[in-house]
């Protein structure tokens, strides 16, 4: 099933996407009295999981508040995040090699460990909103497309056997970054963490819909081009060694965000470069998921 958090009517909550995706069913009317997605992963229940999966495939007009999906303003799934975002850098080989290209370092193709770093967010964006240029700091903005993990229960010391079971689910995300400053301060924080730089959405598919681990077409799109399009399955490290190795030093909470990496095709990978600007528009894409589509501002 698929799970949003949306606004309707200038008031937000918790839905569920209809099986043919043509609407949105509130919680609410179920009785299940969740305020947010964190609390509803903290919290929900086997029984409300599988409650919600079934109302998924009703007749919209024997849900109370159902909405036609067109009628709804989708926000991020996960508006305020309670920690930094870990993400995967270089994850698949042709990103790799094009990264490399871009800072005209030597490139052996081995990449023996992840590369983990976190991403600061105050707020997550959804489908539709905008995102900031920052063109005062900011001379070449960037997309990357990526499927990203949402952790379902405690995970510690999890083996790689028994990761399916702490997920909760996957979204998409837009790891936009800032290659200026991640080239001058030599290090990736600063350069993806500005404000709006983490569109999410537009949904948590959960971890029963994709099969696991999951083979998704991971795409990008730019004013309507085709940018990047690979698939989960040409993970260096895949789902479950990543959250596996993750815990096996740190303590995975409820509602982490893990963003498995995005393949080539990003502005930078272009000769000549091909960043963003003001007025253009990104349409991020995965497999089972959906998409979520940002103009610059």
């Amino acid at each position: 099933m698929r799970l949003v958090t949306y606004e309707i009517e200038h008031k937000s909550g918790l839905g569920v996407i209809s099986k043919d995706g043509n609407w949105v069913f509130p919680l609410r009317s179920l009785d299940m009295d969740y305020k947010t997605m964190q609390q509803l992963i903290e919290s929900i229940s086997e029984s409300e999981k599988q409650l919600l999966d079934y109302v998924s495939g009703q007749d919209p007009y024997s849900i109370k508040g159902a909405a036609p999906i067109g009628e709804v303003r989708l926000l991020a799934p996960i508006p305020y995040p309670k920690q930094d975002v870990i993400c995967l850098g270089i994850n698949y080989m042709a990103h790799a090699e094009e990264s490399a290209r871009y800072k005209k370092e030597a490139f052996g193709g081995e990449r023996p460990f992840a590369v983990y770093f976190s991403k600061r967010v105050n707020r997550a964006i959804g489908t539709g909103e905008g995102i900031p240029s920052h063109s005062d700091i900011v001379e070449d903005l960037d997309y990357e497309a990526e499927l990203a993990v949402i952790i379902g229960k405690q995970a510690y010391k999890v083996p790689e056997s028994e990761v399916k079971d702490y997920i909760f689910g996957y979204t998409i995300i837009n790891d936009v970054s800032a290659r200026t400053l991640q080239t001058r301060h030599k290090q990736w924080y600063f350069g993806k963490s500005l404000d709006g730089f983490l569109p999410m959405g537009p949904c948590i598919t959960t971890v029963d819909e994709l099969g696991f681990p999951p083979k998704a077409q991971v795409q990008s799109r730019v004013n309507g081009e085709l940018r990047q399009d690979s698939n989960s399955d040409l993970l260096l490290f895949g789902v479950e060694h990543i959250v596996s190795e993750l815990s096996q030093g740190m303590t995975l909470e409820p509602g982490t965000i893990i963003a498995t990496g995005t393949p080539a095709g990003a502005g930078m990978g272009f000769t000549p470069p091909k960043f963003l600007k003001p007025g253009d528009v990104v349409e991020c894409i995965v497999e089972g998921i959906g998409s979520i589509k940002n103009p610059v501002v």
